[in-house]
């Protein structure tokens, strides 16, 4: 393939102009040092997260650089989500806000940066606003020198070119994302461009340049724009805690290979605080674990009601999504009512597992099973692997259009919006009502709106289409909008409404702040009652109460039983006697046998049961079973059960994992 861009330096040639700065065994130079390597018209790709993996000593320097010298000036800055406060503070991407220094941005979210953001809105630079997960693909795609990506991600959105193709503003004319057919169907082509800086982050470096992150919150798509820098002939600087001698650190602990690195530069402890909110929190970089039930629970006010009516969404077993704002509330909740086990939260800078974090601390996670590169993480939510993402709303419309990237001078961007929102197995926007001064009260078990918001957020036609109604209702997905007082499903023909909150009245609560009547879907029910009670709503008890005919489903096109038992507590004969006819209800019309899988994570059966409930699994293996399999992480449920079924001739072929046991079925 021909390449997409030509190099426009080459790494020898670099390495014998700055000689005099550092040499190839001793990298280590000082951030003023850093950033006079940067050039003139030069493309600066910069790591981090909102508040988290800050690289504010080189930001810092080349702000001051900049201002000394008028030099280097004219960059491109590109970023998939800009580091900042929030707040016109000098932190983060604050620092390069300066017309001259910047002449154009591709960015992914910029919320956190406000002092970017006004340099588009004052149309003083050109400005692209891409979804996030493009924009860390595409740095793997530079560093593997292909010339762009094809993605059905952004369709129907701002991004489309027949919406704007993400452009912020007049002063923004080219178009680098184009529409394409193949093989009868829409795909956006977002075309790439070679990155001369990268500007990443670290915990410690040898004098070699290899780098760990053993301190860090995420580790993002460091490795990708290094890598992409350098296969652009450009220059890696990364921001460091400490350095150490060559050859001293662990190899399986470096995620920077040295061979990447041209420059290290050593942060004073004030610049490189691990978020923006905490100097250190051991909880965030795994190096330890914290109770969780020292996480104080939420007051009940609206964003914890919008909450927790979102969390009746939960279901066990599911991958979940949290975005930034109201969805941050999520985490509490289902950390008060004790259903975070029964569940996997994600974030989308590379968070599996754990609480994720809100605030100024957004995308860390305390106690996280796992962090994984950003690129990868998104790699799994384009593919479908989110079963319900937790999404904002800022605006929605009649179409079931939402927005949430810009409003008037006010620019959010997408950030990984557009991905998650798209490609969601289930989707919930959440947010207020109305905005701009509501005041109201909860009055055991009942919304009282005292004063409405200047602002509705139902309007006729969102100013910028972060999320495609039109694309999303053909998809046949569910999709919610849930406020404090109302909770709507998009169908064919829009957003209907389905629930409202209890003690309010449809037409002056409701209907009298749209700018369009919604479908009302009869009868209208009404949000439950807890919500809005300050007492736990015991919302585990719910989680786990599944039916035995919702837990159990055969799949014919495997041609495979699946037992979802995970939490069901089998209490007397009867609840052994409903497992075994409703299997038997669905297979004995086959007239052969079949595979079965069972999930046992967290089931529980009282011991005087255990042997009537290996007696039907017997009957079970003999009449409809070809094969069977079982998984559950309890050591003391495997050795039970599998004791009691080994004495009825029964193998019990009970895993740990469930890849184990789907393995068994398998050979």
């Amino acid at each position: 393939m021909e390449k997409p861009f030509t190099q426009t330096r080459t790494f020898k040639t670099l390495l014998n102009q700055f000689q005099t700065t550092y040499t190839k065994k001793d990298k280590i130079v000082s951030a003023e040092e850093a950033v006079r390597m940067i050039r003139d018209n030069d493309t600066i790709a910069v790591g981090g997260f909102a508040s988290v993996g800050v690289c504010e000593e080189i930001a810092a320097a080349l702000e001051q650089y900049y201002l000394e010298t008028g030099a280097p000036k004219d960059l491109t800055l590109m970023f998939a989500v800009a580091t900042g406060p929030g707040n016109d503070t000098n932190k983060g991407l604050n620092h390069l806000a300066h017309e001259g220094l910047i002449k154009r941005i591709i960015g992914g979210h910029w919320g956190l940066a406000p002092k970017i953001q006004k340099l588009v809105v004052e149309n003083k630079v050109v400005a692209y606003n891409l979804p996030q997960g493009i924009i860390s693909h595409m740095y793997r795609n530079i560093a593997s020198q292909k010339s762009g990506i094809f993605s059905d991600v952004g369709l129907g959105t701002f991004v489309d070119p027949r919406n704007g193709g993400g452009k912020l503003n007049e002063k923004t004319t080219e178009n680098i994302v184009r529409l394409m057919e193949i093989d009868g169907k829409e795909y956006l082509y977002y075309k790439t461009l070679p990155i001369n800086i990268a500007v990443i982050r670290g915990t410690t470096a040898d004098t070699n340049g290899n780098i760990t992150m053993e301190k860090e919150a995420l580790t993002l798509e460091s490795l990708s724009i290094a890598m992409a820098a350098r296969n652009s002939g450009g220059l890696v600087i990364a921001q460091v805690e400490r350095v150490c001698r060559a050859g001293t650190l662990n190899s399986r602990q470096v995620k920077i290979p040295g061979i990447l690195v041209d420059c290290v530069v050593v942060a004073r402890p004030e610049n490189h605080w691990q978020t923006l909110g905490e100097p250190y929190n051991p909880a965030f970089s795994g190096e330890m674990e914290v109770p969780m039930d020292a996480i104080p629970a939420m007051e009940l006010c609206c964003r914890k009601v919008i909450a927790r009516r979102a969390a009746f969404e939960i279901k066990p077993n599911c991958v979940v999504n949290l975005g930034i704002g109201v969805p941050e509330g999520i985490a509490s909740v289902a950390n008060e009512e004790q259903i975070l086990d029964f569940m996997t939260m994600t974030a989308e800078p590379g968070v599996i597992g754990g609480l994720p974090a809100g605030g100024g601390n957004f995308g860390a996670a305390t106690n996280a099973t796992a962090v994984i590169d950003q690129p990868y993480q998104f790699d799994f939510y384009n593919g479908g692997g989110v079963d319900v993402a937790f999404l904002g709303m800022a605006e929605a419309d009649r179409a079931g259009n939402v927005n949430v990237s810009k409003f008037g001078k006010k620019l959010s961007g997408a950030g990984g919006f557009i991905n998650i929102s798209q490609n969601s197995k289930k989707v919930v926007f959440m947010g207020t009502f109305t905005a701009g001064g509501m005041k109201y009260e909860i009055d055991d078990g009942r919304l009282i709106i005292k004063e409405e918001g200047r602002l509705r957020k139902f309007v006729d036609k969102v100013n910028h289409i972060t999320f495609s109604g039109s694309y999303g209702a053909k998809s046949k997905r569910k999709i919610l909008y849930i406020t404090e007082r109302c909770v709507f499903e998009l169908g064919t023909e829009g957003p209907e409404l389905i629930e409202i909150a209890p003690g309010l009245d449809l037409q002056k609560d409701i209907l009298d702040h749209m700018d369009f009547k919604p479908v009302i879907r009869e009868p209208l029910k009404r949000m439950d009652a807890r919500i809005f009670k300050p007492a736990k709503m015991e919302l585990k008890d719910d989680l786990l109460n599944i039916s035995v005919e919702d837990r159990i489903t055969f799949d014919h096109d495997t041609e495979t039983l699946f037992a979802n038992l995970a939490g069901y507590k089998v209490k007397s004969i009867d609840d052994v006697n409903a497992i075994g006819d409703t299997i038997a209800r669905l297979l004995k019309p086959l007239g052969r046998k079949v595979p079965a899988i069972g999930n046992y994570d967290q089931f529980v059966i009282d011991a005087d049961l255990i042997d009537e409930y290996a007696a039907m699994q017997q009957t079970l293996v003999e009449n409809y079973f070809s094969k069977v399999s079982r998984y559950t992480t309890s050591a003391f449920l495997r050795m039970k059960l599998g004791d009691a079924l080994e004495k009825r001739g029964v193998p019990p072929h009970i895993y740990e994992s469930p890849e184990e046991a789907h393995g068994f079925l398998k050979n």
